[in-house]
């Protein structure tokens, strides 16, 4: 029986290992590497288990798991691949099972046979989908085990061909993650992104009360702003960028009417940064910003954000909860941050003419705010049904582009949608926040 005839057995096995160990699998087995490993190792009772990696004529140890206190392979170590049992199995002068190298006559040959000294050899090729050879996956100890058959060498191979697809995968994000980080870093250091302001509504006067500022990217690839903020969240630049959209926005500030506030959007972890607090401290009033805490997962430190922006909202800041239905997530904040303003997600207000359970979501909301004595806000919305609909359910304010779209600053001007300039709120110079301190050299 020739050994892919024996695959779906080793397949089973391994399956059967791993789940022995209580290592949850997902798709692929969903594994790491090193989870893996350790299985495999453990089941076919071997002192050292390491894949190793071929780069310019070196063999480099990536990943390594070992029951040996002694170990002489580590991490980020490598030696000269021609000196290495693994250069001889991938080009087949040495066999991939081996019961005892110090007997076998091309291992007997290399002097780290006797140095360590190598008993029991299982060594496999690591291909990646482009039939590329990444390097190997190999198991042994220091005393030799003649039980080792063709069954194990076959558990080998399916680990090997799952650890090249899973190496793939972690290239591929790795290198989505640094394409990622340096667009975002362009943005950071150039002028990639603008700032355009959307008109709220107050639907009871129709005229504007306020305006979301909101960020617009000109650089590639052509992504949606929230996509922006995701991505350069995950890299480690989202406040980075949620400051620099903020200084951005607050340039608005000294043309805003007495009756009009200016809305921008934090997420809780850049709320909890200095710089946050440096921003808000460099404006002389803070009494015509809103501040829409923008996070779609739970957070746990409801405590220190309320402390941070005490000082703020004691100075007339307004605190609102962005997409309000959206998810639990924003019921958690609400009901811990206590908003001024809740704005009703898009989600909800779309459609919300003709479906009950939408009006009945959005009914449920206008009494929390009576009863809590904060402002429900309607988002999206884009026909005259919804605003009629909003209005008969006592909606008070709204935006969306069926009122009026994001405009710059300059639009805003000419259109004369800005009423009586507010004194003393000078918007601070442009990127004495974002850039005093180093993480958005990262």
């Amino acid at each position: 029986m020739n050994s892919s005839a024996r695959l779906p057995d080793a397949t089973s096995e391994l399956r059967r290992v791993i789940e022995q160990r209580a290592v949850p699998l997902g798709p692929a087995y969903g594994n790491s590497v090193p989870d893996i490993l350790q299985a495999v190792r453990e089941h076919l009772k071997m002192e050292v288990a390491f894949v190793s990696e071929f780069v310019s004529g070196q063999r480099v140890f990536r990943y390594v798991d070992s029951s040996w206190s002694r170990n002489p392979v580590r991490v980020g170590a490598g030696d000269p691949l021609e000196d290495s049992y693994c250069a001889r199995v991938v080009d087949g002068r040495m066999p991939e099972l081996i019961p005892d190298a110090q007997v076998d006559a091309c291992a007997s040959e290399l002097p780290v046979t006797f140095a360590i000294p190598v008993g029991a050899h299982l060594s496999v090729p690591i291909r990646m989908p482009d039939g590329s050879v990444y390097g190997t996956f190999c198991c042994f100890s220091r005393n030799a085990d003649s039980s080792l058959n063709q069954r194990d060498l076959s558990l080998m191979r399916v680990f090997a061909d799952l650890a090249g697809k899973m190496i793939e995968r972690e290239r591929t994000r790795d290198k989505t993650r640094h394409q990622i980080h340096e667009r975002t870093l362009q943005v950071l250091h150039g002028n990639a992104m603008h700032v355009v302001y959307q008109p709220i509504y107050d639907l009871n006067r129709a005229e504007i009360t306020g305006f979301e500022s909101l960020a617009r990217f000109a650089s590639t690839p052509a992504l949606p702003p929230d996509r922006w903020f995701i991505d350069a969240h995950e890299v480690g630049l989202g406040v980075e960028l949620e400051l620099m959209a903020m200084e951005n926005g607050l340039q608005l500030l000294p043309h805003l009417g007495t009756l009009q506030d200016l809305g921008f959007n934090a997420s809780p972890e850049t709320i909890l940064d200095e710089r946050f607090d440096l921003l808000l401290a460099g404006l002389d009033q803070v009494d015509h910003l809103v501040l829409e805490i923008t996070e779609h997962a739970a957070v746990e430190r409801y405590e220190e954000i309320a402390a941070r922006l005490k000082p703020y909202r004691d100075r007339g800041l307004k605190i609102a909860v962005d997409d309000a239905g959206a998810g639990y997530a924003s019921f958690r904040h609400i009901l811990n941050l206590e908003p001024h303003r809740i704005k009703l997600d898009m989600s909800l207000t779309r459609d919300i003419d003709i479906d009950p359970a939408r009006r009945a979501l959005a009914a449920a909301l206008i009494h929390f705010c009576a009863d809590t004595g904060c402002t429900l806000v309607a988002e999206g919305v884009e026909t005259a049904a919804e605003v009629a609909t909003l209005i008969e359910l006592g909606v008070e304010k709204a935006q969306g582009y069926f009122l009026a779209r994001p405009m710059d600053l300059q639009t805003l001007q000419h259109k004369g949608e800005l009423r009586r300039t507010a004194a003393g709120n000078a918007p601070p110079k442009s990127g004495q926040v974002l850039y005093s301190g180093n993480a958005a050299a990262q």
